[in-house]
């Protein structure tokens, strides 16, 4: 009795092993989530934080009419400076997206500790070297502008590799969930937002004393020495905590949509992976078959997937450099954007010419803090609202190549379908705001009203913010999130030259109509320009110009063999 009981016995205990081992690899599965999801947050935590300081550039309307004043630069000189440090920016974004991609992003934020430490503190130094104080009296002859230029180049190397970092960590960690749209405006409207915080703390904080006792300017030197030390450490938190969680999933997943889409047909990477042998096995003993089995095992997990991953890397970036409306893209991001960056980093001259000379300061309405911060706050609120809107009310998109079924059959309309608004509508409309701010300002409604100027600041801000946030969130719907750092990055060069046409542009219009001006008080009013002739052709250009932009957007997702006639669900 007791026997014919024992193979019972000895199956119950198989199975409560068998149970008990999978409760065991169930718990060790969760506590794996858990930790991938701690991971990921605190990731996202200090992507926020990096993009809430590193867009410092975006102050410089606040300190740009002192390097007037207080150093004697003229305004294209003034424009000089701002304009390499755009150029900065904005042209290596593409090659630091592409090391941001196959190095990580740690890396790129602990270079941009550097840059920044380094390149503030030479800005500091070089400031007080030649700037006149609030009285008037200059200390010694100071260093020359190309000093300056240089601290800013190196400004804005340090902006770029910050921003990159943090946006493309999110833009990995979240690009696959349903509030994509959302994780990837949260850093970018952090960016926005880090000038309003700056610019109010400089001008309320880190601001001289006039010798009547009031507030005055921002104190430019404590300014960039604050700057120098903030970002410093900031960078070096991004280096620790910046990470990109289950990269290897994403490689896999995009690796099997475009078998599955059928475009690796011709891939040598995969016919090398098929091809892979020892040659004739007909020729080998069963011990050297054995050996050259063990050979292959040699080769590690790790040096495989990092093959996998430069493969698919290099051929995302020439699938997308193949595709024109890439191109389309990036242009009508050259028209749009440029105006924008000109106005917010000329806010400060803009605002100098709505009032003669002989308007005391004090009595002036408005103030380039005032503004910056409106832009802030403006663009911020834009970044935030529109991609959350996106991820409510734009179409559902499955698959992110366009020869795939997934996104095919996303672009049918299902029965019952819901009401959605496409991404680029969204982003044409915004662009349109931006001009309409333009628009106002060229009019001369403004001129001798400051107090309206918020009308502006706010349409050109909420402009500027939204396309800033609609452009790489349509990058990573169209083209995948794999390869972001890189794809953002060859169109984020577009606005360099942008911000450098218009940038002279009004240089030299500002320039003209101040030798125009019939009221030259003194030398300070050779540089000077006050009245509508000083800004008045250049935004009705500008204005031109976002128009431009948004019918290349148009023609990309509407035109032929545009985003709509491919079935792209954008």
């Amino acid at each position: 009795m007791a026997t014919a009981q024992t193979p019972l016995l000895a199956r119950s205990h198989d199975s409560i092993q068998s149970s008990s081992s999978s409760s065991i690899r169930d718990a060790i599965r969760r506590e794996e989530s858990r930790q991938r999801d701690i991971t990921r947050y605190i990731a996202f935590s200090s992507a926020i934080l990096s993009c809430l300081c590193a867009g410092s550039i975006t102050t410089y309307s606040l300190y740009g009419h002192l390097f007037q004043e207080r150093l004697r630069y003229t305004q294209l000189q003034v424009n000089i400076v701002v304009i390499a440090a755009e150029l900065a920016l904005y042209l290596p974004v593409s090659l630091l997206g592409y090391l941001c991609d196959r190095i990580g992003p740690a890396l790129l934020s602990f270079i941009s500790a550097i840059l920044f430490g380094f390149g503030y503190l030479l800005a500091a130094f070089t400031y007080r070297s030649g700037a006149k104080d609030i009285t008037g009296y200059i200390i010694e002859r100071g260093w020359p502008l190309w000093v300056m230029v240089v601290a800013f180049v190196i400004i804005g190397l340090g902006t770029t590799c910050m921003y990159l970092s943090a946006v493309t960590t999110c833009a990995k960690n979240f690009g696959k969930g349903k509030h994509r749209g959302l994780a990837l405006a949260c850093p970018i409207a952090a960016f926005g937002l880090s000038g309003m915080w700056q610019s109010q703390l400089g001008s309320r904080v880190l601001y001289e004393r006039r010798p009547n006792g009031k507030v005055g300017d921002v104190d430019v030197f404590k300014y960039f020495v604050f700057l120098a030390i903030s970002l410093l450490a900031v960078g070096l938190l991004g280096s620790v905590f910046l990470k990109i969680v289950d990269e290897e999933e994403l490689i896999d997943e995009a690796v099997d949509e475009l078998e599955r889409s059928g475009m690796l047909e011709d891939s040598e990477f995969f016919r090398r992976s098929l091809d892979r042998g020892y040659g004739s096995t007909n020729e080998l003993s069963d011990e050297d078959l054995a050996e050259a089995r063990r050979l292959q095992g040699i080769e590690t997990h790790e040096e495989e997937e990092a093959r996998k991953k430069t493969w698919l890397l290099n051929e995302e970036t020439r699938r997308f450099l193949k595709d024109k409306t890439m191109w389309c893209l990036a242009a009508g991001f050259f028209f749009v954007s440029g105006p924008g960056e000109a106005f917010i980093t000329n806010l400060g001259t803009i605002i100098g010419t709505l009032y003669p000379p002989e308007v005391n300061p004090t009595r002036v309405p408005t103030t380039a803090a005032t503004h910056v911060s409106i832009v802030a706050i403006t663009s911020t609120v834009a970044r935030i609202l529109f991609g959350t809107l996106t991820d409510l009310l734009a179409p559902t998109t499955l698959g992110h190549h366009f020869g795939s079924a997934a996104n095919s059959f996303a672009s049918l309309p299902p029965r019952n379908s819901r009401f959605s608004i496409s991404r680029v509508a969204f982003l044409i409309g915004t662009a349109l705001l931006l001009s309409l701010g333009e628009v106002i300002l060229a009019s001369g409604a403004i001129q001798n009203h400051g107090e309206y100027f918020w009308i502006v600041s706010t349409l050109i801000g909420s402009g500027y913010g939204a396309i800033f946030s609609l452009t790489p969130l349509i990058i990573t719907v169209i083209w995948g999130v794999e390869n972001f750092g890189t794809n953002w990055g060859i169109v984020a060069m577009v606005p360099a030259f942008g911000a450098t046409v218009w940038g002279v542009v009004y240089s030299a219009v500002y320039q003209w109509a101040s030798k125009q001006s019939s009221v030259r008080q003194d030398m300070e009013e050779e540089i000077l320009c006050y009245g509508k002739l000083c800004y008045e052709g250049t935004f009705w250009a500008m204005a031109v110009s976002v128009w431009i932009g948004c019918g290349l957007w148009m023609w990309a997702w509407l035109g032929r063999d545009g985003w709509k006639r491919r079935g792209i669900a954008i």
